[in-house]
Parts: C-alpha cells; structure tokens; sequence
C-alpha cells in the first residue's frame, strides 16, 4: 500500500517545516504533496526543502485537496492540514487498519497544542464524539482509500466545512454498505489551537462553530455559508 499525504497551503511557511519533518519520520515511504492556494510567502521553498512535490491550485482548501489528489500516485490518501503533526507511527497504524478489507478509512485521537486545561477539556470531547459518533474533521487527519475518494466525486470545492462534508459523505456510505467502516485511531496528532487561541477569540469561535453547524443542519448549504463567512477558519 503506497500512502500519499497531501497538505493544502496557503502562506504556511512557518509551521510547514514542523509538519513535514513529523510527517517523514511517521510515514518515511509516503508521497508528500503540498497542493499551495497561491502563498505570497517561502511556503513553496520550504515545501521542497521539506522533501515534498509542490503544486499549485485554485485558492479553497477542498480545491487544493482535491488537486492534491489528482496529482497523487498512493492508493490510500491522507489529508493534512500544515499546523498538524503526526505521531510516529502513523503510516505503519494506517496500514494495518487497511489490512481489512472492509474498513474504507478513517481519523486518528485529536491533541492541541500548547497543551492546556481548555484544550485538553476540548480535546476529549472532541474524540468523544469522534470515536463513538463517528463526527470528525480534517484537523484529526482524514484518510481513505483512493478508490472510496474517487467514487465519492472528492470534496466539495468552495464550501465552507468540506471536510466534515465529506466525513459525512463517507459515513452514510458505510452505514448503507452493511460492510464497509471507518476507524478511529488511538494515536494522536497534535494541531495548533492558533484559530482560537486567547479565551475571548475562543468562546466566538465555539459560537460561530456552533451556529453554522446550526445553520448546515438546517439545510443551509456549505456553498451559502462560505459566501456569508468566508474567514470562518
């Protein structure tokens, strides 16, 4: 099984090295793809510095995904995003939870950083959720088999939530399977809390999280929301 890791960027050339070195030492045979939305910064130098193939895509992080994975050569794809690292381990964890043919993919235990009282409360219950609801994200590393991607027509491009868009997509394909599942993984990946770092940007972010799952449910499209809050993440 060849993995290919596909990170979207867009003016990441801070926290890039970090994230590719974890990533070499986790999974040292995988492909390295960083799909770029058009930095203004080194993102791309640092990219291939880090050992990865750099591309270039359309701005929107399902395009980039996307294009990422047209231009992958892995039979198994993981997505992720450049504040995340992955625990060592994690390709040989991935395959063996591919060895069965019935699990289509999956995500692996969610950690912040800087570790802390809030992140760690919003952690577990973030891995709750995940683990027993099956209701998770890009930030706790998506991967899924290239053929499960495909026939599921990729992510959708221009949307606020893609990700959980595609989660979606793929759990309902499970449960009307019968057979197929996805895992959760017990290895944890640490992504930044940079999005909501500080405790007022935390509870407005929690607010608006909140209210567009508010608004998604409601059968608010992923397409209007990103037209109503294009800097949401």
């Amino acid at each position: 099984m060849r993995l290919s890791i596909i990170v979207p960027t867009l003016n990441e050339e801070a926290a890039l090295p970090q994230t590719l070195e974890a990533a070499r030492r986790a999974c040292p045979s995988a492909e390295l793809i960083v799909a770029d939305g058009g930095s203004t910064d080194n993102t791309g130098t640092v990219a291939r510095q880090g050992g990865a193939i750099v591309i270039a895509a359309s701005r929107g992080r399902g395009r980039q995904q996307n294009a990422g994975a047209n231009a992958a050569a892995g039979e198994t794809l993981l997505f992720l995003h450049a504040d995340t690292l992955l625990p060592e381990g994690a390709g040989a964890a991935i395959e063996a939870a591919l060895q069965e043919a019935t699990v289509v993919g999956g995500n692996f235990r969610l950690a912040f950083h800087p570790p802390g009282p809030a992140n760690r409360l919003f952690a577990l219950l973030y891995n709750l959720r995940a683990r027993r609801l099956r209701h998770y994200y890009g930030d706790s590393c998506l991967f899924v088999r290239r053929q499960v991607f495909e026939e599921l027509n990729g992510f959708r491009e221009g949307m606020l939530m893609e990700d959980w868009e595609l989660v979606q997509r793929l759990e309902r394909r499970c449960r009307a399977s019968g057979t197929e599942r996805t895992v959760w993984l017990p290895q944890a990946v640490t992504t930044s809390d940079r999005r909501f770092s500080g405790a007022g940007r935390r509870w407005r972010y929690l607010w608006l999280w909140a209210y567009l799952h508010f608004l998604h449910a409601r059968g608010v499209s992923g397409d209007r929301l990103a037209a109503r809050y294009p800097e949401a993440r």
